[in-house]
């Protein structure tokens, strides 16, 4: 496998791997990377569909990307997916899936959707109970903290294992509205691993100037399950591959030499039955390692949803615990499942019922609700929030099958452990009722109608998730294996908690490129991997990003700087891009 990018490679279709004929795959997991690479194994590798099979717990695929309820009992989502231009491996998967909305790709439609309809915020933050923040387009990072930042960017990898970001990041930094937007925007703790920071900083160079406004994001017409992995599944399956659902995976067993590590047995129960399937080197087995969404737990309006930090036995985390302990080139599992302290936030899917509370909502959006356009553009933070309270509201309908007098909310929490400002309850301790009155509070609901709109205005389904950030726990190399582990001959490790090179995690870009990294490498597929976009790289996108950072405030020229600047292209682009 190697990496590449522009149109030669971006354009070429690879020829059919010698001896795919005879190979099968079992993939471990009905998640976005599983599908991914079962597409892959078809579009590149040109295996045969049905022979290639599909192994899920649950009774659907789609792992974190879910979308699920009804218009009685509420609608279900346990989180939302941003997107940009430079998600090179899921744009290239999708550009090879048929939209089940319109004549083209789901990339077709994606793109349609988002030139007609570009996403911005019109209102970032809140405070006061619904009144603007007025954060606007600053960062309000002064010298020391920009130091921070560029710092960070120069930091070797190696220099950030184990560290959390407090530890290289000063209390200048966290006052600034840089960490407001950024932590409320990808869930990051101060706790949380300074290497998968840097990654992040990285990564998105390109898209700082549209980080407090939201005009770097694009996102879906419906729901992530809707419009991201039913058009996926529908051609898996048109392509004869099987979906074994409620199939629990508790090892894979290998048979290890000094020269050769090869998955030999998938052991599952399946309907309460033990069983399983043998392999050899011609059965190629994709595992996703860990979950963000495992041991889930709804509660409803009038119930709070439960903790459960517990590794349970044929849950993802215990598979991986079961392969790792067979070779140290397997990952450390424990590094990342045994802290839900540190890796749990909770989530709330909010359905409106009465008309009036979605008048709260265009106030603060500035937009309307209905019409299936943008609306609140991303997350609004409530800066003052106890809780540290966000929620957004995207295209509406959100479900195809939502009713119009219907809006669908999306609501979390970083802080669930404290007290909230009206409710006075942890987040964790309430019922969906209690959820919704904070909200409603937050938004400038007067104090006489809360009680009666949350009631009955709304009905909001909690969901607790110990794992949901497992992920950005401060690691080492070796935490997280390598997508094909050192003498590997048949088996590979994708998903969030795979180690792939220079991308980061907590997107569904992540997901795509470890399948697809999983794929081109077991199969030796004759074409490039998109490396990831080189952003970090581009002196122009360095100097946009020096004059965000700076809230547009120009560099003075030195006498001494002036020879290098005047009548240079360096001092033309320095001009042009706002820096001086």
């Amino acid at each position: 496998m190697y990496y590449g990018k522009g149109n030669y490679e971006a354009f070429a279709r690879p020829r059919r791997p010698e001896g795919v004929e005879d190979k099968s795959a079992y993939l471990v997991g009905g998640g976005l990377a599983s599908l991914a690479a079962a597409a892959f194994l078809i579009r590149d590798g040109q295996m045969s569909g049905d022979r290639i099979t599909v192994l899920e717990a649950s009774a659907i695929g789609g792992g974190a990307l879910d979308g699920a309820g009804d218009a009685e009992t509420g609608w279900l989502i346990r989180g939302g997916r941003e997107m940009e231009d430079h998600f090179e491996c899921l744009w290239d998967l999708y550009r090879s899936i048929p939209s089940l909305e319109v004549d083209g790709s789901v990339l077709d439609e994606f793109y349609w959707l988002n030139k007609d309809d570009p996403n911005f915020s019109l209102q970032r933050a809140t405070i006061n109970r619904g009144l603007d923040a007025e954060t606007g387009m600053d960062f309000t990072l002064g010298k020391r903290a920009t130091k921070d930042i560029v710092d960070l960017v120069l930091e070797l990898p190696e220099q950030l294992y184990d560290k959390r970001i407090d530890e290289v990041m000063s209390q200048d930094f966290f006052d600034s509205n840089f960490w407001l937007y950024w932590r409320t925007m990808f869930a990051f703790e101060e706790w949380h691993s300074a290497l998968e920071m840097k990654l992040y900083v990285q990564r998105f160079i390109h898209h700082i100037g549209g980080l407090p406004d939201f005009s770097a994001l694009k996102f879906t017409r419906y729901n992530q399950y809707e419009s991201l992995v039913l058009p996926l599944i529908t051609w898996l399956r048109e392509q004869g591959v099987t979906m074994q659902f409620d199939t629990r995976v508790m090892d894979v067993q290998f048979h290890i030499t000094p020269e050769k590590k090869v998955a030999k047995r998938i052991v599952w129960v399946r309907d309460g039955v033990e069983g399983g399937v043998d392999t050899t080197e011609n059965e190629l087995v994709f595992v996703t390692n860990g979950s963000l969404v495992e041991n889930s737990r709804w509660g409803d309006h009038h119930a709070p949803a439960a903790f459960d930090p517990v590794v349970h036995d044929g849950g993802s985390w215990h598979l991986w615990r079961n392969i790792a302990a067979q070779d140290a080139s397997f990952g450390r599992p424990d590094k990342f499942c045994t802290f839900p302290e540190q890796s749990q936030w909770e989530s709330a899917s909010i359905t409106t019922l009465d008309e009036r509370i979605p008048a709260y909502i265009e106030k603060i959006a500035k937009r309307p609700t209905q019409g299936g356009k943008v609306v609140t553009g991303g997350i609004v933070s409530a800066k003052d929030s106890a809780w540290l309270l966000s929620w957004t509201v995207n295209r509406q309908p959100h479900f195809s099958r939502q009713p119009a007098t219907q809006t669908v909310v999306w609501f979390y929490s970083l802080f669930t452990d404290v007290p909230g400002d009206y409710v006075r309850k942890p987040m964790r301790d309430c019922t969906g009722e209690e959820i919704t009155r904070e909200w409603l509070f937050h938004m400038g609901v007067p104090s006489d109608e809360i009680h009666e709109l949350a009631a009955s205005g709304a009905v909001t389904r909690p969901c607790m998730m110990p794992f949901i950030t497992a992920f950005f726990l401060p690691r080492a190399a070796g935490d997280r294996p390598d997508v094909v582990p050192e003498g590997v001959a048949n088996f590979a490790f994708i998903g969030q908690f795979a180690e792939s090179t220079r991308d980061c995690i907590f997107t569904t870009e992540y997901s795509v490129r470890t399948a697809m990294e999983a794929v081109y490498q077991l199969l030796d597929i004759e074409r490039a991997v998109p490396e990831v976009f080189g952003s970090i790289y581009d002196v122009r996108e360095l100097m946009k990003s020096t004059m965000f950072m700076r809230d547009g405030k120009k560099l003075p020229v030195t006498w001494f700087a002036r020879r290098y600047v005047e009548k240079t292209i360096i001092g033309r682009m320095l001009e042009e891009h706002g820096v001086i």
